[in-house]
């Protein structure tokens, strides 16, 4: 019979740095790029919804379903939107009152 070895799992400071040496960017550069991103496809979004209701307007829609979809993500997305920069200013005002 062959012998079995034991399963011994990673520290917490070895997971980290296997974590941590992927990276090759800062982390507040990579939250500028993903927040720069999520506001191009909002206003993407915001423009094919802008897009839709003027053809709705002047009767030039070929496709009442995919105005209203588009309408529909529009507004969603700029919903999502808001309330992700309601939450990052709340948190900015609970860490300006914070006392160090």
């Amino acid at each position: 019979m062959s012998s079995i070895d034991k399963i011994a799992s990673p520290s917490t400071a070895e997971l980290f740095k296997q974590k941590g040496a992927g990276k090759t960017q800062e982390a507040g550069e990579g939250f500028a790029d993903q927040l720069k991103s999520a506001l191009e496809d909002v206003n993407t979004m915001q423009e094919k919804g802008d897009k839709a209701m003027a053809d709705l307007a002047t009767g030039q829609v070929k496709d009442l379903h995919q105005a209203a979809i588009a309408i529909g993500k529009a507004e969603t997305s700029m919903k999502l939107m808001l309330e992700i920069r309601n939450k990052a200013l709340n948190a900015y005002k609970e860490l300006s009152r914070t006392q160090l």
